[in-house]
C-alpha cells in the first residue's frame, strides 16, 4: 500500500496549491480491511493510512499533514480529515476510495426543510418561550428506533404530570426505551393478526420497535431533537430537527408487515388511546391504498379524530399518493387538516453530457467519482428488445460491460432497483428516463446514475438514433440550492373530495420530496435486502413526509396561542399559506407544467410565521360539525357513529358549503345560468390592533360572479366575530362539463392579507 501511495503522491506533485480544507472521504470497508489487517478498528485503520500519506509529504515542509477529525464506522464508513489538494489525490489514487466531499460552511439547515418553512433557531416560533411548553405529539404508523439520536432525552426535564400514557414492553423493546423525550410507547396488532393470522416474529418486532423507517422519519421530521451535522453520506448536510423540535413524542405502531397490513381497527384502537393518553397533536400518514374518501360515517379515522377534536386534540394527516388523478384525495373530514406534498429549492444534481454537445440536469444521491465518457448502450444494443426497461435477465453483459446503459423506467422495477441490474452486467452508470409529469426522487445510488426528466428523455432517445456512436459522461455535484420552489408533487392526491364535493380538499401544501430524516439501523437507505449499508438519516418522498412536517407547525402554533381550537390552528395555516413560488410566479404543478389548482395545493403552501399572526380566524366548534353532517343528509344511525346524544334538527337551512370553514368549494351545472349559491361564514378578530377594518378583494372563477356582504368588516376589538355572506352566480358562458375554475376571497388589513380558495366544478 505505501509503494501505491508513493506513486500516487509523486504523480501529484505539480499540483500549484497545497491549502488544506475539510473532507469527509468515504472507503469501501472491505478493501481497507484486506489493505489495513493488523487494524484493530477503523480509526486506527485510518490514521495507518494517514500517516503513510504524511510521511510522503515530508520532503515539502510548506505543506501541513493530514489530520484525522473523525473516523465514522456505522452511518457511513470514512473519515473526515483535514487534506491538501495533494493528500487528497493520494488517497483518490487508492483502491477503496468512494468519494470525497468537501465541507461547506452555511447557515443551518434540517437538512433544510425547517429553513425553507421561514424557522430561525432564537427568533419566531423558535423563540426559548415558545419551546419551553410542554407539547406532546403522538404519532400513528409503524413504531419506532428508539436509539435515534433524534429521540434522545438530554435536556429535557422530567415527563408532564398531565400524560397518562406508558411505554409497552415486547420483542427488542422495554420500558427502558422510553425517557423524557419519548415518553409513551405502545403497539396494535389484533385488527392485523385477525385478518393475516400471527405476525411473524421472524420478520417482525412484536413491540414498538420498528421494523421498517417510515414511522421513525415521521416521528423525527415533527418532533425529533436538533441532531448537528447530520447528511446523507455528505449530501443535504446541516442540523436536523423537527419542527417543533422541543415536542415530547408518544408512538402508536399499527402498521406491520406490508406496506398496505395498517388494519383500521387497530388504527381505531391506537388513536382511541393516544386521546386517552393526553397527546395534543396526532400525526397520521397513513389512509387508503387506492386513494379516495369514503363518506365520513365510513372513515374510522374521521370518526374517532372526531372524539379527539372535542377534547382540542389536533390532528394532522396525509392527503395521499394516487395523484395526479382526481378525486383521490383521503382523509377528508372537515376537521382533519389533509396535507399535501411538495417540493423544497434543494436538489442534488446529475449532469449528463451527451457526445452531441447537449447538456441536462438530472438527480441522483450518488456521491462518488464523476463519471467520463463512456459509449451508451440502449435497447437492442445493451441486450434483448425488453432490455428497455434493464429488467431482469434483458441484458448482456458482453453488450452492458464497462458502458453507460440507458433505461427507462417501468417493468416493475424502482430507480435503485434498475441501477442494481446494470452494475450486476458490469454497466459502468445508468441513465434513468423519466416520462412527461412525473416526479423526480432521490435515490441512493451504490453505482454512478442519473434519473432524468422528459425533456431529457426525448433528447437521449433522439440522438441515439442519430449516431452509431453515442457517448456521455455523468458528473455529480452534491447538494445545491435555489431550485424553483415551492412545486406540486405529481404523487399528490387531488380533489374534488368524494366524501363532500363542496369542502375543498386537500387543505395545503408541505414540504414532502426528498425530505431527510430520521432512519432505523435495520432498514438500509434503498431498503432492498441486499444493501448491506446503514445510516442515520435517510431520503423519503410522500404526503406521509409532508404530514409530519405540519404536525410539528401545528404544535409550534398551540403553544404560542393555547386558548386556540384545532378549528382555528387549520384556519391560520390555510388563510395565510402562499401560492406564488419564490419567483413570484404561480406555484407550478409537475404534472402538467402549469399552475397548481387548489385540487392539488388547497389554500397554498403553508407559511408557518404568518400563521401565528393570521388577522382573522375561521374558527369551528365541534357541535358546528354535527350539524354539517346533518346538511349531508346522514341518517339517525351514521350521525350517532360521532355523538349518540345529538339528533340532527328536523328543518335545517344549512347546506354542506355554510360550515365556517376557511375555503370555498361548490358544484354547478355547466349549462347554469343564473343560478346563484349563498354561503355564510363567520370570522373572529385576533389581530394587532384590534380595531381594524378589512376589505374583501375577489378573484372571480370563470363563469363565476361573485358578491359578498357587507364588502367591508370593522373591528371595534379583540376576539370579535363578525358574519358574511358570499353569493356565487353562474354567468352565461359556455363551460365544459367535468371541467373546473378558480379563484379566491380575501380580506385585506394593513399587514394582514387572509385568503380563502374558491374551486368550481361544472357537472
Amino acid at each position: 500500500m505505501t509503494s501505491l501511495a508513493l506513486v500516487a503522491f509523486m504523480a501529484t506533485i505539480s499540483i500549484a496549491s497545497q491549502d488544506s480544507r475539510t473532507y469527509i472521504v468515504h472507503m469501501d470497508k472491505s478493501k481497507m480491511k484486506t489493505s489495513y489487517p493488523s487494524a484493530a478498528n477503523s480509526k486506527e485503520m485510518f490514521e495507518e493510512m494517514l500517516d503513510s500519506i504524511s510521511q510522503l509529504s515530508t520532503e515539502s515542509e510548506a505543506i501541513p499533514p493530514p489530520r484525522l477529525l473523525y473516523a465514522y464506522d456505522t452511518a457511513i464508513f470514512g473519515f473526515a480529515a483535514m487534506l491538501s489538494p495533494m493528500h487528497l489525490e493520494s488517497i483518490r489514487n487508492m483502491d477503496a476510495f468512494l468519494a470525497a466531499i468537501p465541507e461547506r460552511s452555511m447557515r443551518r439547515h434540517t437538512t433544510h426543510s425547517y429553513q425553507f418553512l421561514g424557522l430561525e433557531q432564537g427568533r419566531g416560533l423558535w423563540d426559548a418561550s415558545n419551546l419551553e411548553s410542554d407539547v406532546i405529539i403522538g404519532v400513528i404508523d409503524d413504531g419506532i428506533w428508539p436509539e435515534h439520536p433524534s429521540f434522545q432525552d438530554h435536556g429535557f426535564g422530567p415527563v408532564p404530570a398531565r400524560w397518562k400514557g406508558t411505554c409497552e414492553s415486547g420483542t427488542n423493546f422495554s420500558s427502558l426505551n422510553c425517557n423524557r423525550k419519548l415518553i409513551g410507547a405502545k403497539y396494535f396488532f389484533k385488527g392485523y393478526e385477525a385478518a393475516h393470522g400471527k405476525v411473524n416474529e421472524a420478520t417482525n418486532f412484536k413491540s414498538p420497535r420498528a421494523i421498517t423507517s417510515h414511522g421513525t422519519h415521521c416521528a423525527s421530521t415533527a418532533g425529533g431533537n436538533l441532531v448537528q451535522n447530520a447528511s446523507f453520506y455528505g449530501l443535504a448536510r446541516g442540523v436536523a430537527a423537527g419542527m417543533r423540535y422541543t415536542s415530547r413524542i408518544a408512538v402508536y405502531k399499527v402498521c406491520w408487515e406490508g406496506p398496505a397490513d395498517c388494519a383500521y381497527s387497530d388504527i381505531l384502537a391506537a388513536i382511541d388511546q393516544a386521546i386517552n393518553d393526553g397527546v395534543d397533536v396526532v400525526s397520521i400518514s397513513l389512509g387508503p391504498t387506492e386513494g379516495g374518501a369514503v363518506p365520513y360515517f365510513d372513515d374510522l379515522t374521521a370518526l374517532a379524530a372526531f372524539t379527539g377534536i372535542k377534547r382540542g386534540i389536533f390532528f394532522s394527516c396525509s392527503a395521499g399518493n394516487a395523484g395526479p388523478r382526481v378525486h383521490t384525495v383521503s382523509n377528508t373530514a372537515p376537521w382533519l387538516m389533509t396535507v399535501a406534498a411538495s417540493y423544497m429549492d434543494r436538489s442534488f444534481p446529475a449532469i449528463v453530457k451527451l457526445g452531441n454537445g447537449q447538456i441536462f440536469e438530472g438527480i441522483s444521491l450518488y456521491s462518488g467519482k464523476s463519471l467520463k465518457e463512456l459509449p451508451i448502450v440502449y435497447g437492442p444494443t445493451a441486450g434483448e428488445k425488453s432490455a428497455q426497461n434493464c429488467s431482469p435477465g434483458s441484458l448482456n453483459p458482453e453488450l452492458v460491460k464497462g458502458k453507460v446503459v440507458v433505461c427507462e423506467l417501468g417493468g416493475g422495477l424502482n430507480d435503485y432497483q434498475i441501477t442494481e441490474q446494470v452494475k450486476s452486467e458490469g454497466g459502468a452508470g445508468t441513465i434513468i428516463l423519466y416520462s412527461e409529469g412525473a416526479d423526480l426522487f432521490a435515490y441512493p445510488f451504490t453505482s454512478p446514475a442519473a434519473s432524468v426528466g422528459d425533456k431529457a428523455r426525448k433528447a437521449i432517445l433522439s440522438y441515439l438514433k442519430s449516431t452509431k456512436s453515442p457517448i456521455a459522461s455523468l458528473t455529480f455535484k452534491g447538494t445545491a440550492y435555489g431550485k424553483r420552489a415551492p412545486m406540486m408533487a405529481a404523487f399528490s392526491s387531488r380533489g374534488p373530495n368524494l366524501a363532500d364535493p363542496d369542502l375543498l380538499k386537500p387543505d395545503l401544501t408541505a414540504p414532502g420530496v426528498n425530505i431527510l430524516a430520521a432512519w432505523s439501523a435495520i432498514n438500509s437507505p434503498s431498503k432492498e435486502e441486499s444493501d448491506k449499508r446503514r445510516v442515520l438519516f435517510n431520503f423519503e418522498s410522500g404526503t406521509s413526509m409532508s404530514c409530519p412536517h405540519v404536525s410539528g407547525l401545528a404544535a409550534l402554533l398551540i403553544s404560542r396561542h393555547k386558548e386556540w381550537s384545532p378549528a382555528a390552528v387549520k384556519s391560520a395555516m390555510m388563510t395565510t399559506a402562499y401560492n406564488l413560488d419564490k419567483r413570484g410566479s404561480p406555484i407550478k404543478d409537475v404534472s402538467h407544467g402549469g399552475p397548481a389548482t387548489p385540487f392539488a395545493i388547497g389554500s397554498g403552501h403553508v407559511d408557518i410565521q404568518k400563521a401565528s399572526d393570521p388577522g382573522l380566524l375561521y374558527d369551528i366548534h365541534p357541535y358546528e360539525y354535527l350539524h354539517y353532517l346533518c346538511s349531508l343528509k346522514y341518517n339517525s344511525s351514521q350521525i350517532a357513529k360521532f355523538d349518540y346524544n345529538f339528533t340532527c334538527p328536523k328543518r335545517t337551512t344549512m347546506q354542506p358549503g355554510d360550515l365556517n370553514y376557511p375555503s370555498f368549494a361548490m358544484r354547478f351545472k355547466s349549462d347554469a345560468h343564473n343560478v346563484t349559491i349563498t354561503y355564510k361564514r363567520t370570522v373572529t378578530n385576533v389581530g394587532n390592533p384590534p380595531v381594524a377594518t378589512y376589505k374583501v378583494q375577489v378573484q372571480e372563477p370563470k363563469g363565476i360572479s361573485v358578491r359578498v356582504k357587507p364588502s367591508t368588516l370593522s373591528f371595534k376589538m379583540h376576539d370579535q366575530k363578525l358574519r358574511y355572506k358570499v353569493s356565487f352566480t353562474a354567468i352565461r358562458q359556455i363551460i365544459e362539463s367535468d371541467s373546473s375554475s378558480f379563484g379566491s376571497l380575501t380580506w385585506v388589513s394593513g399587514k394582514y392579507t387572509v385568503r380563502s380558495p374558491i374551486a368550481v366544478t361544472w357537472i
